[in-house]
């Protein structure tokens, strides 16, 4: 349950957050593509456009299908808020527009991303020093990247919903396009943090909202608690769910692992109820590893982290796929990007068939090696990964194992492919 209150203050405690652009000086222009029923969504879309006297354009109802970028071509909005499976996408957009330039073009484009990537690196140390190219840098390759996307206009660029991978938020972050972390749940009215230009960390969620806080139960790592006028009054004729949620002194208990740094940054690394407990007794938190193994494996879109109660862990993993625009549904044909990561490992595949049917050597060595190379870094033996599976499809929210903001259902992953997850551990007594 959410009162006035808790949206008409957050929405206020938003606003003064960001620099939104007000008449007669200037409009903000946004787009609205999410489901209203995600509050974070809602709080965005409808309340902040409306105090800050906005224009709201509402996307085709197959924006989540592949329509989006053409709509955003079409508005170019001023501010616009994605979830980890858009920024992919446009991610793929943009990766699929530098295939097709020549390679001079290329060589361009990977220089002034370098020089970005660093650029803006050093700006969130303070050091605001920016090379005398930089501008050069901006012409030839970071404002034909914008237009791209139909963001040209846009200063502001947030990622809503947990799981944007270090890959993909480097590589706008290299085109001089930072995506500002935030963080919130429907209980506090969508959003409690924010990251901004003036505060913005590479992996952090930002500070809270003034008049808010948040607390972390360990130094490192450990449940997070924020308060707030965001939190919300309870759950409707359940009093026994929400004294468990929310404490006598109104903390609120997440259910997400976190910590803050001595800025006050809030970091998330990942929700309790994500945390594996191995037969022996030890939790691992599937997030870094994941996140790990996509670093290493670039071809990989999905890694899920299997293991309640097993002997060792496993993964299963998806492999980039286009999406079919009038369904929603992945397509056998690899994205641009994973086709030509396998012509850089002379593999001749372009369908995840051609990979899964003649068991392709090359592409498949390059999974071991990246698994190898990831089980190089785990923090203990329990960390490394025994066993891994090649899914003869990619995760899509028609396909049931995303929700609507595309946040990875592992309940129905494990569900769906239980006879694959099974067959892990059929040698172990499992």
């Amino acid at each position: 349950m959410l009162s006035h209150d808790n949206i008409t203050w957050t929405t206020w405690a938003t606003a003064q957050s960001l620099p939104y652009k007000h008449p007669p000086e200037g409009q903000e222009v946004l787009v609205s593509y999410l489901p209203l029923s995600y509050m974070a969504a809602q709080i965005f879309d409808m309340w902040v456009t409306i105090s800050v006297a906005g224009a709201l354009y509402f996307a085709q109802p197959g924006a989540l299908k592949g329509s989006l970028v053409d709509t955003l071509r079409e508005v170019r909005p001023t501010t616009f808020y994605g979830v980890p499976w858009i920024w992919e996408r446009l991610l793929d957009n943009l990766k699929t527009s530098q295939l097709a330039c020549t390679a001079f073009r290329r060589a361009v484009d990977k220089w002034a991303m370098g020089l970005g990537l660093e650029t803006n690196r050093r700006r969130m140390l303070r050091q605001v020093y920016q090379p005398l190219c930089f501008g050069l840098a901006r012409r030839l390759a970071f404002n034909r990247a914008r237009r791209v996307l139909g963001l040209h206009r846009c200063p502001q660029l947030f990622n809503m919903g947990l799981g944007l991978p270090q890959a993909t938020r480097n590589y706008f972050l290299s085109l001089d396009m930072p995506v500002f972390e935030l963080y919130g749940l429907s209980e506090s009215s969508g959003v409690h943090s924010l990251s901004s230009q003036q505060d913005f960390r590479l992996f952090s969620c930002g500070k809270s909202l003034p008049g808010t806080y948040t607390k972390v139960q360990k130094q490192e790592s450990g449940d997070i608690h924020i308060w707030g006028r965001n939190v919300f009054m309870g759950y409707l004729d359940d009093e026994a769910t929400t004294q468990e949620r929310v404490d006598r002194h109104g903390w609120m208990h997440t259910g997400d692992l976190g910590f803050l740094d001595p800025e006050d940054f809030l970091y998330v690394v990942g929700s309790a109820r994500d945390l594996i407990t191995l037969r022996s007794g030890e939790k691992i938190h599937p997030n870094p590893i994941e996140e790990r193994l996509k670093k290493y494996i670039p071809i990989v879109h999905y890694a899920v982290l299997v293991g309640q109660g097993a002997p060792y862990l496993c993964v299963l993993l998806t492999l980039k796929c286009q999406v079919n625009t009038d369904t929603g549904q992945p397509r056998d044909m690899l994205t641009s990007e994973a086709i030509a990561l396998c012509r850089q490992l002379r593999s001749p595949s372009t369908r995840l068939s051609d990979i899964i049917d003649e068991e392709d050597p090359a592409v498949v060595e390059f999974i071991r090696q990246g698994i190898v190379a990831a089980n190089a870094e785990a923090t203990s033996d329990s960390a490394r990964i025994v066993k891994w599976a090649l899914l003869e499809t990619d995760f899509s929210v028609a396909g049931g194992e995303l929700g609507m903001t595309t946040k990875l259902k592992r309940a129905v992953v494990a569900k769906m492919y239980q006879a694959e997850i099974e067959s892990f551990y059929k040698d172990n007594n499992y």
